[in-house]
């Protein structure tokens, strides 16, 4: 571990992490009850659909009756890509709160803190406090993070699972290479307790079994013999507490249930492992979500860190990576919070750099006035990220979009038989105006029907897709004049309805 001593006393040590996350939480609170539109609302508003419903079968007072049947209708519709933790807990919250969906953005907030202590924690297993503190800072504080962090998602709880289970399972290597005479059930107590972490973390989100099973052989690699490993009987009670939930879910939901088994196709199209262009969009959202300056500066680890151990864990945590960004060959190179497992990867990785550059700095301190400006110039620079945060949230306003919504609900009467081209797969119309209707696909769903063999014309889909329909709501106007073909023959049919957002055409007329 390095010696660097930049926060020279405990109390300067204190003060840097209770500021460090003080105003993280801070930030991630702020403009807390606008909608969750700010960061991939099909994804948040999935979630709150399901909460909502879960939360409506338990037959609140002050809501009507067909408001209650149609919630619990559009949560029950909803696919269960995985468990509903999150949403059962937000839906239990309602009760002393009501129906609000920033519930779920302060526990996500909680999930992304917690998780940055257990990373400091971590880190500071192999760096000093300071190599800690700027790979713990980078964590909270990068700006995808902050908004990504507090999003209704499995992914915060699942990010912070991970972390704890990384924690775990160094503590558990180190009191196995040794043991304390005064409590041989220390190693025992920690294999258990990273066994049911790193299960939870995979029951949680099926991906996260990349990134544990990567740590720990990173880890475990780092410690001990292969051989040493398959003998050793905590190392299989840690595997099948791992495997257990997330394989108990898998065979309700694909022998019982019934409702994963088309869940896990297209996840993986082989084609793509051949297509250069697939992997400069996996590098263009890893440096979204990551920052590709960082990553490059965390790659630099491999050559500063010190920690022998810390090297083989890296390679682990990268490995793991790569093997997963290869299996989600179309999602890793087009959904942006796929990669939000890689920032702790990033944060891990910087730590080592972080050492060097407070070392660096100590070194070239010669008074305290020094080390004062120091301090104040970066805080300037934290201060900076989280106000230019602040001012993207404050810039867009998106509550008068609930009324919009529901203004079209009313237009389609609730019960229509429709068809729309709109945001977000109809999520926004589900929740905010109780309307159900099936979906056009946007010009990203067609290049992934494409992707996967669907040689569909547009004729062919056009008819099949209005076919027994009575409107055609769009909202989604970008989209609409991408697709040519649609536009010209929506064209052709009477305006039902229209307002500010929205056109409704009726299919019930003879085209013209």
């Amino acid at each position: 571990m390095s010696q660097s001593s930049f926060f020279s006393s405990r109390a300067a040590r204190s003060i840097a992490l209770v500021l460090l996350f003080s105003l993280a939480l801070a930030i991630r609170l702020y403009d807390l009850t606008d909608l969750p539109l700010d960061f991939h609302p099909t994804r948040q508003l999935l979630s709150a659909i399901k909460a909502r419903g879960l939360y409506y079968e338990t037959q609140p007072d002050g809501i009507s009756t067909w408001q209650l049947e149609t919630g619990i209708r559009q949560a029950k519709l909803k696919a269960d890509v995985e468990p509903v933790v999150f949403e059962k807990l937000v839906a239990f919250t309602y009760h002393f709160t009501g129906e609000k969906f920033w519930i779920a953005r302060i526990y996500a907030s909680l999930f992304w803190l917690i998780g940055g202590v257990f990373l400091f924690m971590l880190v500071h297993e192999f760096v000093s406090f300071e190599g800690a503190l700027f790979s713990t800072a980078y964590y909270l504080f990068f700006p995808y993070t902050i908004i990504a962090g507090r999003s209704f998602q499995p992914d915060p709880l699942m990010v912070m699972l991970i972390l704890s289970f990384w924690w775990m399972f160094l503590h558990w290597t180190t009191l196995t290479l040794n043991p304390s005479p005064t409590g041989r059930g220390a190693g025992v107590r920690a294999a258990i307790l990273a066994g049911l972490l790193g299960g939870l973390a995979i029951y949680i989100k099926f991906s996260a079994a990349f990134f544990v099973i990567g740590a720990a052989l990173g880890l475990a690699l780092a410690r001990f013999t292969l051989r040493d490993l398959l003998r050793n009987v905590q190392v299989w009670v840690m595997v099948l507490l791992g495997i257990l939930p997330a394989s108990a879910y898998l065979v309700y939901g694909i022998f019982i249930g019934g409702f994963l088994g088309s869940q896990f196709s297209g996840r993986f199209i082989p084609s793509l492992l051949l297509n250069p262009l697939n992997y400069l969009a996996w590098q263009s959202k890893a440096s979204h979500a990551a920052g590709g300056l960082f990553i490059a500066l965390g790659l630099l680890a491999f050559f500063l860190a010190k920690d022998k151990r810390m090297r083989i864990f890296l390679y682990g945590l990268w490995c793991a990576y790569l093997v997963y960004g290869l299996f989600f060959d179309y999602h890793i190179a087009t959904h942006d919070y796929y990669h939000l497992p890689f920032i702790p990867i990033v944060a891990v990785s910087l730590s080592p750099f972080g050492d060097w550059f407070f070392a660096r700095l100590t070194e070239t301190v010669s008074s305290r006035w020094v080390r004062s400006a120091m301090v104040a110039i970066l805080l300037y620079g934290l201060f900076a990220v989280v106000w230019d945060v602040r001012n993207e949230m404050k810039a867009v306003d998106y509550r008068p979009q609930a009324g919009m919504w529901a203004e079209i609900g009313e237009k389609l009467d609730h019960q229509k038989n429709a068809v729309a081209l709109t945001q977000d797969y109809g999520s926004r119309l589900e929740y905010w105006g109780w309307m159900t209707a099936d979906m056009w696909p946007t010009s990203g769903d067609l290049y992934y029907a494409e992707v996967r063999g669907d040689q569909r014309s547009f004729a062919e889909l056009f008819d099949r897709t209005i076919r027994r329909k009575d409107l055609f709501l769009v909202t989604d106007f970008d989209e609409l004049n991408i697709q040519v073909d649609l536009k010209d023959a929506l064209s052709q049919y009477p305006v039902y309805a229209q307002g500010d957002g929205y056109i409704i055409y009726d299919l019930r007329q003879v085209a013209k």
